[in-house]
């Protein structure tokens, strides 16, 4: 199975001291080589992929516990608004349905509670793997 066929994917992000940051989160396919997913401009994933492009992606399940038999791939990811942010969006909610509007909730509410509120989905993430690039090397 293709990881853009994946309900879900663990995805490792670096601060910049390179400690690694995994969280799992919803995917779709983008492109034939690259997935993607929105996120909050104010998430963590956001803010460690300013500062790099260098990501790990991994299937795994709605709490991040990776699929037996899979290893993680290198990847680069970017962030992204705009029109590609859109395309992503109406394929996450094309693929996640009723759960889209479930989880705006619920970051609406809590984001009430913390009195913190962050923008919801207002950034997209395209990833793309490292085999996916043809960074393999040298033959």
């Amino acid at each position: 199975m293709a990881l853009a066929d994946e309900r879900y994917m663990l995805l490792t992000t670096f601060r910049r001291d390179g400690t690694p940051v995994a969280t799992p989160v919803w995917i779709t396919p983008y492109d034939e080589r690259s997935v993607a997913f929105y996120t909050s401009s104010g998430s963590g994933k956001a803010k460690r992929l300013a500062h790099t492009q260098r990501v790990t992606v991994q299937p795994s399940d709605a709490r991040g516990r990776v699929k037996p038999g899979t290893e993680p791939v290198e990847a680069t990811a970017r962030v992204v608004s705009g029109e590609e942010l859109e395309t992503i969006r109406k394929r996450v909610i094309a693929k996640y349905g009723f759960q889209t509007k479930i989880t705006k909730v619920l970051a609406t509410m809590w984001g009430v509670l913390k009195g913190k509120r962050i923008p919801y989905a207002d950034r997209g993430v395209i990833v793309t793997p490292a085999s996916a690039t043809g960074a393999a090397g040298p033959s």
